[in-house]
């Protein structure tokens, strides 16, 4: 979702809402072949705010579940955060891939605790080495 500053509160009641471009795309096509999820740190938006914000921008459809600070307590980067999601989906490290546009909540977070991660780096800024990068979302469906 393109983040607006000038807005507040919950996402899904800003005056203007808008998914980051090639997230339709994207999500459709991983959607048929994985789980996909929301880690989040909004901490103006519950579980149910979320859903219906990416239903405004038809994208709920391709999220089986949220996981957000109002649910969970902790934020990203912290080790509780990813620990909460790791345990909810009952899965192993290996097999949990966090697409991010934060390098350190996002990518060094969530490589600090184990799992893959893809940054996307629409600024263009140097790419520390060892991290996945994408300028834009459909380039991942090239990795």
């Amino acid at each position: 979702m393109v983040d607006f500053p000038s807005e507040d509160g919950p996402m899904y009641k800003w005056s203007k809402v808008e998914a980051v471009e090639g997230a339709d795309k994207l999500l459709s096509e991983l959607s048929s072949v994985a789980n996909c999820y929301i880690a989040t740190n909004a901490k103006a938006s519950s579980k149910d705010d979320i859903r219906k914000a990416l239903s405004r921008v038809l994208l709920d459809k391709y999220i089986k579940d949220v996981f957000c600070y109002q649910s969970i307590g902790f934020e990203k980067p912290s080790k509780e955060f990813f620990y909460y999601i790791l345990a909810s989906l009952n899965a192993d490290k290996n097999e949990i891939v966090m697409i991010g546009d934060g390098l350190e909540k996002d990518i060094l977070g969530a490589i600090d605790f184990g799992f893959e991660a893809i940054w996307i780096n629409t600024r263009k800024q140097p790419i520390p080495e060892g991290i996945n990068s994408v300028d834009c979302l459909l380039q991942i469906l090239n990795l």
